[in-house]
């Protein structure tokens, strides 16, 4: 691949956006759009990933104005990596879409707002230019925010508003923090602040900034004290929406974590220290959470708060082995909580509601779909030799190894936590009798075709076969995440391919 083809992930959804508006009113012809330009964006992806592995880093100076005065973009093994992920979950939820949505929602821009969302977080991923990545954060914030309200239910509208309450705060805060840096570098390119605040000497001005970063990012990836909106939104909108949301919204936040405090604000034992109490507090906080509710979404979105504190304990230990299990829990991250969230709107299409109190005998009904899900259950619980087991070996090590016992004991917890609210909805919704006398208990329920049912179940397989390479070939992962820490512990080869110079390491 040329260096031009950095862009083509979010172009490729910026085109289907605008194909899709001219197509207003036909919702036949936008579920296939969304789908055929779903599936472009994934083969560009994989085309992307595979140039950066064989090939290094590739990189565009937009307009030709070089580094640092232009605006650049760069795909590393990193960048690339979350970009394939991502094409993953924004073919799933497109194919889950077009049978999931209603037509009111599509004739009210679902599709295009799909897809300016998934050219945001493509955006943000691959930009070399601290300010451009804000302009892609507020774009993931638009489109984030009219997918989160379409419907206009009052529920909706609540969990919107606290939605952009704290992402405007969040953005704020990270404007705030982009404005420091500015003053005291002059410089906006990622690659040349790297130079420029490794070599100050005044390393308490350094954390002081750092700190607005900390807490624009951490407010975006729902870390503690201010998570709260998350499960306040996420269980808001239809599935669809919930999936996208809960399986990469949240991990974009976590990505410019790890972009930044690698490359610019290369954590001390202040920034080390701080991160890793706010990891243990998230954990905690999204495990009580997640123990004493009842409704399917809402267990889920605390159970997204309390995993987000163990991607951000591995930041803060900031070895090898902590970077290598957050960076492969980061990955079974984002296909696990999207498929999560498309079987959670799956089985509130078989019964009508998510209180799990209300649902029951789905394995006596429908015993190999339940086999399905329970794949993907066991996944997210860390059941050995599933996907989410391998990344807390790492984080374990590493926790040992550094003698950071408490977010250890944290992250004991929220597995534990993790298998008994699991165990918790697989004995109500699968193992219990159908209580009687109570499908259709929400407004809008009508029941399933099977021929609409196995629309909705090819996603679900599609990610849960993902998930299942993720864990069963946890060596090609681990190639993978080894390369990326390499490269966030010697940051030399991205500021070279960058500004076009040498840097020593």
């Amino acid at each position: 691949m040329t260096s031009n083809a950095v862009v083509l992930p979010f172009i490729v959804h910026l085109f289907t956006a605008i194909l899709l508006l001219f197509f207003w009113r036909k919702t036949v012809a936008q579920r296939i759009i969304s789908v055929m330009g779903s599936t472009l964006a994934l083969t560009v992806a994989i085309g992307l990933f595979s140039s950066v592995w064989n090939d290094g880093i590739l990189t565009m100076q937009a307009a030709g104005w070089a580094a640092p005065f232009g605006i650049s973009f760069v795909a590393d093994v990193f960048s690339s990596s979350m970009v394939l992920l991502t094409s993953f979950s924004g073919l799933a939820v497109a194919v889950y879409s077009a049978t999931g949505i209603s037509r009111g929602r599509m004739l009210f821009g679902y599709f295009p707002m799909f897809h300016f969302l998934l050219m945001g977080l493509n955006g943000a991923y691959l930009t070399g230019d601290i300010f451009n990545l804000y302009v892609w954060f507020e774009v993931i914030i638009i489109a984030s925010f009219v997918l989160m309200s379409l419907g206009g239910r009052k529920a909706q509208i609540e969990g919107s508003v606290k939605y952009m309450a704290m992402n405007i705060l969040a953005s704020t805060f990270f404007l705030t923090g982009i404005g420091i840096l500015y003053g005291i570098t002059g410089s906006l390119n990622i690659a040349d602040l790297s130079l420029k605040v490794g070599a100050m000497e005044n390393r308490k001005l350094v954390d002081m900034t750092a700190i607005f970063f900390i807490v624009g990012f951490g407010i975006k990836s729902a870390v503690f004290p201010l998570y709260f909106w998350l499960p306040s939104s996420y269980h808001t909108p239809p599935s669809a929406v919930a999936a996208i949301f809960g399986g990469l919204l949240t991990k974009v936040g976590i990505y410019a974590l790890f972009r930044i405090f690698t490359l610019i604000f290369v954590p001390d034992d202040f920034l080390s220290n701080l991160l890793i109490v706010l990891a243990v507090l998230t954990v905690l906080t999204g495990t009580f959470g997640a123990v004493i509710k009842n409704n399917i979404r809402r267990l889920l979105s605390y159970l997204i708060v309390c995993h987000i504190g163990f991607m951000v304990g591995g930041l803060g230990m900031y070895s090898e082995v902590a970077l290598a299990g957050a960076l492969f829990y980061l990955f079974h991250d984002m296909m696990v909580k999207t498929n999560i969230f498309l079987i959670a709107g799956l089985i509130r299409k078989l019964r009508g509601t998510m209180n799990m109190d209300k649902i029951g005998g789905l394995y006596a009904e429908y015993p190999l779909l339940s086999l399905l899900m329970a794949v993907v259950l066991f996944s997210l619980v860390g059941i050995p030799p599933l996907s989410g087991f391998w990344p807390k070996i790492y984080l374990f090590e590493a926790g040992f190894m550094d003698h950071h016992y408490a977010l250890v004991a944290a992250i004991i917890i929220g597995s534990f936590a993790t298998l008994y609210v699991i165990a918790k909805m697989w004995a109500k919704v699968f193992w219990k009798s159908q209580p009687e006398g109570i499908a259709g208990v929400e407004d809008g329920f009508r029941p399933m075709s099977n021929f609409r049912r196995s629309l909705l179940v090819g996603p679900i397989v599609f990610l849960a076969a993902i998930t299942l390479f993720i864990g069963l070939g946890a060596e090609h992962i681990v190639t993978v995440v080894n390369h990326i820490v390499r490269e966030m512990k010697d940051t030399s080869p991205y500021i070279q391919a960058v500004l076009e110079m040498h840097v020593s390491p």
